[in-house]
């Protein structure tokens, strides 16, 4: 698996500590930044992770921004991406199992690292079920066209 990351600065910690958790489990990453701690615009830094992730460069990205509310909606505008804003554990699993989610948002003003660790061990150890699911995540391709 190879992860495209990014935050804007509302979300720099938790993806510091998240680059760690990638190192922990040998997954492939790269981090598209960004660098400060002063005020940046979150969509020019979802576009790029979802741009990749949508053209298969990466297989999945992490956002995270103060609240993930940002990052998600600039990331879902890209075609292809199913991007997911969780902040529990239960959620982490469930968009990985029924909507093939290949991008996950999370808040850093919302969630501490520990749960924002947990929450991306999860969704990134949780495969996609498929099955009944599959004609679904079809339907929200078929919206795209």
């Amino acid at each position: 698996m190879k992860v495209a990351i990014a935050s804007d600065h509302g979300g720099i910690n938790i993806r510091e500590e998240i680059k760690g958790l990638l190192k922990e489990l040998n997954i492939e990453f790269e981090d598209f930044g960004c660098e400060c701690e002063t005020s940046v615009d979150y969509p020019d830094y979802a576009l790029p992770v979802a741009e990749k992730v949508a053209n298969g460069e990466f297989d999945r990205g992490i956002l995270i921004c103060g609240t993930g509310i940002g990052m998600s909606i600039a990331a879902n505008k890209v075609k292809g991406i199913r991007c997911a804003l969780v902040h529990d554990l239960f959620s982490a699993k469930a968009t990985r199992e029924h909507n093939d989610s290949n991008i996950l948002a999370m808040g850093e003003r919302v969630i501490g690292p520990g749960l924002a660790l947990e929450i991306a061990k999860v969704w990134l150890t949780t495969d996609y079920e498929g099955g009944r699911h599959a004609n679904r995540v079809q339907k929200i391709h078929a919206i795209e066209k």
